[in-house]
């Protein structure tokens, strides 16, 4: 959630009250309330001293058996015995979109880029949702099962997933939900040769190599100031070579030049 939006919300709340905050969850988009650990709307949000928020079990998660616990977004170390406490206002804010009535914008025709709905026919609407389980993106009308039914509810629902057929295990027909990185490759939970390798959930590696990028975007700068520095040296190195070179070249004649002379003067006295 971005800091303006937060912003907002904490402005109405304190000038209407419970107006102010359905208010301000109609004015949030899904994105701008959307967990960057596991992508979708937060459940049970928790804020964090650097002013991200992510789930609390999503960020519990993250930081377990971890020596240091930092911000996955923004890299900020924290002390490992931090206390995450449920963000309550924030939270009434998320579940009072989640109830929010069903626009025609999320039910509108498939545009290039957006996945689409698997089981309309005719004229395909885009997915609001992916079911893990089901393996099969929905639109908002087809979805509709998965809020109401209770065995339907336990299914897995993320965000709309491109070439999901890419990222299902060919061998067992499972979501390739977890990376190993004995051996860089993206695996089932019944991949068991895998069993003995270090294996984490995706969204875990996804994190952590968001976090590398981070720091590595934060050193960019040093490492090409290095690279500069050294540059110039090596110029400087170079033309001092070149210079040497040249004095060499002066010599030369000069010596030849005095041997010649030499020579001519023991020749007169002669």
């Amino acid at each position: 959630m971005s800091t303006a939006s937060f912003e907002m919300w904490e402005i109405c709340d304190v000038k209407h009250g419970a107006y102010g905050m359905a208010a301000a969850s109609s004015f949030l988009t899904e994105d701008q309330l959307q967990c960057s650990i596991c992508l979708d709307v937060f459940t049970e949000p928790v804020s964090i001293p650097c002013g991200h928020n992510f789930c609390k079990a999503c960020l519990t998660k993250h930081w377990k058996d971890k020596e240091q616990c930092q911000c996955p977004l923004c890299n900020e170390k924290f002390n490992k015995g931090l206390k995450l406490r449920v963000n309550t206002g924030f939270r009434e804010v998320v579940e009072n979109f989640k109830t929010l009535p069903v626009t025609a914008e999320n039910n509108s025709p498939l545009t290039p880029g957006q996945v689409p709905c698997d089981y309309c026919s005719g004229n395909k609407f885009r997915a609001s949702k992916t079911c893990l389980v089901c393996l099969a993106s929905f639109c908002e009308t087809h979805l509709e099962p998965h809020k109401r039914v209770a065995a339907l509810k336990r299914h897995r629902l993320t965000n709309p997933v491109h070439d999901l057929e890419d990222k299902i295990c060919t061998k067992h027909n499972k979501i390739l939900e977890f990376f190993c990185r004995t051996e860089q490759t993206r695996v089932c939970t019944l991949c068991t040769e895998h069993s003995a390798h270090d294996t984490v959930p995706l969204e875990e590696e996804y994190v952590d190599k968001r976090a590398q990028m981070g720091k590595e975007k934060l050193e960019e700068p040093e490492i090409k100031q290095e690279q500069a520095q050294n540059y110039q040296r090596i110029k400087l190195k170079t033309q001092r070579k070149k210079k040497s070179k040249g004095k060499a070249k002066e010599k030369v004649p000069n010596q030849i030049r005095d041997r010649d002379g030499y020579l001519f003067l023991y020749e007169l006295e002669d």
